[in-house]
């Protein structure tokens, strides 16, 4: 492994990281057992900002995402996210790589629903219900389009604009694209479903069909949420609820706020290791995220980089 350093914008990282690479690699590193990442620091800032430095390690490398999460941007030019992931290699204590932290967030965040709902989604034909527009609603759409060859999305957002042009761009990649101003509604007639707003509100609340597959990633503190307790606790009763990982155990809003034990639920890592099985009824897989995922899109990257 040679010292040479790439600093890569948003448009090369995302190059690096092609969802079914990307995939396979989070897969492969939930059985790496030399993957080590220690409690990520959230330091809230003023204004409601917060500081996230969130460092992973496996046996050759060690990464830090350190990035800057700004709930009043959304709806302005300015990002969110923004930040960047730090890659060494572990031998010569040389940087590899410096990654651009939105792009991964966004990309990792997709891919890891990606593999879930491969692993246990009831239904995996679509139609795919996108409630929020932004980033992770663009990354979402691609992951599902080039993971599971979905044919048609629905989408819906509190900005109609927003709604209108990711509902475009998912033409462009040649899907059936609608919008509607009833998520709940398109529920009953869309088997799966990604929710990926802010998290200052629930956006769903209607119970999901029986082969239902529902992913939730906006919110990843106690005092964010998504999704309706009702709806989580009928999930949890009548199907199967699983977690990115037992982070969630205090991250989890949507759940921590509908009073279920998060601490029960099996994990991501668990369905790969084949210590759960896919399961029954209706599924709500819900991510938080962890280092562990920027961990696996610095090695997809790599890899990619010596193609």
């Amino acid at each position: 492994m040679n010292d040479t350093l790439s600093l890569l914008d948003a448009t090369q990282t995302a190059a690096r990281l092609p969802y079914p690479a990307l995939v396979a690699e989070l897969a492969a590193l939930l059985a790496d057992e030399s993957v080590q990442v220690p409690e990520r620091l959230v330091q809230r800032l003023a204004g409601g900002s917060s500081l996230f430095v969130m460092p992973a390690m496996d046996s050759r490398l060690a990464i830090t995402k350190l990035i800057t999460f700004t709930p009043a941007n959304a709806g302005t030019p300015r990002p969110t996210i923004q930040g960047d992931v730090m890659v060494f290699d572990i031998a010569s204590g040389a940087r590899r790589l410096v990654l651009d932290g939105p792009t991964v967030t966004a990309r990792r965040t997709a891919a890891v629903t990606m593999l879930a709902a491969q692993r246990l989604a009831p239904n995996t034909s679509g139609p795919l219900l996108i409630v929020g527009a932004g980033v992770q609603g663009r990354a979402h759409i691609e992951a599902f389009a080039a993971g599971l060859s979905i044919s048609e999305v629905v989408i819906a957002s509190r900005s109609a604009s927003s709604a209108l042009a990711l509902a475009e761009h998912a033409r462009s990649l040649g899907l059936l694209a609608h919008v509607t101003d009833d998520p709940n509604a398109a529920l009953a007639e869309c088997p799966l479903a990604v929710t990926c707003t802010p998290a200052s509100g629930v956006v769903l609340r209607a119970l999901p069909r029986r082969d239902g597959f529902i992913s939730a990633v906006g919110a990843f503190t106690p005092d964010m949420v998504e999704l309706g307790a009702e709806l989580c606790r009928h999930i949890a009763e009548t199907g199967s609820v699983v977690v990115d990982t037992t982070d969630a155990l205090h991250e989890a809003g949507d759940l921590l706020q509908a009073g279920l034990e998060v601490g029960s639920f099996a994990t991501l890592a668990d369905v790969i290791g084949g210590r759960a099985t896919r399961p029954a009824g209706p599924v709500l897989f819900k991510s938080c995220g962890w280092a562990g995922w920027d961990l696996g899109a610095a090695r997809t990257a790599l890899r990619a980089g010596k193609q």
